[in-house]
C-alpha cells in the first residue's frame, strides 16, 4: 500500500507541476502583454474567467476527443484552471505601479528592457507569487480528478478505497494530498515574504 501511495504520489505531483509550469509560461507573458491595453486586457481576462468557471471534470471530458486519455488532457485541463490566478495576480501587479515610478523611469530615459527589469518587475513579483500561490494549490487538490481519464494520480488511492470500502487506504491518500496542498501553500508563501522583504 506505501508502495503505491509514493508512486501515486510521485505522478500526482508531476502532474500538477506541469500544469503550474505550463499556466505560468502561459499565463504570465500574457498578463504582461495585456497589463498595459484595458480593452484588450478585459477581453483576454474576460475570456480567461469564463475558463475558470468551467468544472474541471467538464473540461477534462471535453478534451478526450481531443487529446484521449491519460496525463496530458489531464494536465491541459488542470492548467486551464490555474491561469486565472497567474494571469490575473500578474495583471494587478503591472497595474500596481504607481505613477510616480513611471514618471521617474521616462525622466531617467530608462529603456524598455531595464524599465522592466528594475520596476516593474518588483512590483509586479509579490501579486505574481500570491496568485501562484493560489494556483499551486488549486492544482494539487484538483488533480486527484486525473484518475477519472487514465492520468494516475492520488485520485486512482482515494477510487480503490472508495471501491474496496478500505477507509485506512482513503484517508490516508486523502491526508497526503491534503499535506501536498499544504506544503506547497508554505513554500510559496515563504516565497512570497522573500519578495516582499527583497522589494
Amino acid at each position: 500500500m506505501l508502495t503505491d501511495l509514493l508512486v501515486e504520489t510521485g505522478t500526482h505531483l508531476e502532474i500538477a507541476g506541469a500544469a503550474l509550469a505550463l499556466a505560468t509560461l502561459v499565463g504570465v507573458p500574457v498578463a504582461l502583454l495585456t497589463a498595459k491595453t484595458r480593452f484588450v486586457r478585459l477581453a483576454t481576462l474576460g475570456g480567461v474567467g469564463i475558463a475558470r468557471s468551467l468544472p474541471t471534470i467538464a473540461v477534462l471530458a471535453l478534451l478526450l476527443p481531443w487529446l484521449g486519455v491519460g496525463r496530458l488532457p489531464a494536465i491541459v485541463a488542470l492548467a486551464l484552471l490555474a491561469l486565472p490566478p497567474i494571469a490575473i495576480s500578474v495583471d494587478a501587479g503591472m497595474r500596481s505601479l504607481p505613477a510616480a515610478q513611471r514618471e521617474l523611469a521616462d525622466a531617467l530615459g530608462l529603456g524598455a528592457r531595464t524599465r522592466f527589469l528594475r520596476i516593474e518587475i518588483p512590483a509586479t513579483a509579490p501579486l505574481a507569487l500570491a496568485g501562484l500561490r493560489t494556483a499551486g494549490v488549486e492544482c494539487i487538490a484538483s488533480a486527484t480528478l486525473a484518475t477519472f481519464i487514465g492520468g494516475g494520480g492520488l485520485g486512482d488511492g482515494i477510487v480503490r478505497g472508495l471501491q474496496t470500502g478500505n477507509e485506512t487506504l482513503l484517508l490516508l491518500t486523502a491526508a497526503t494530498v491534503a499535506a501536498l496542498a499544504v506544503a506547497v501553500d508554505a513554500a510559496l508563501s515563504l516565497a512570497l515574504r522573500s519578495v516582499e522583504a527583497w522589494s
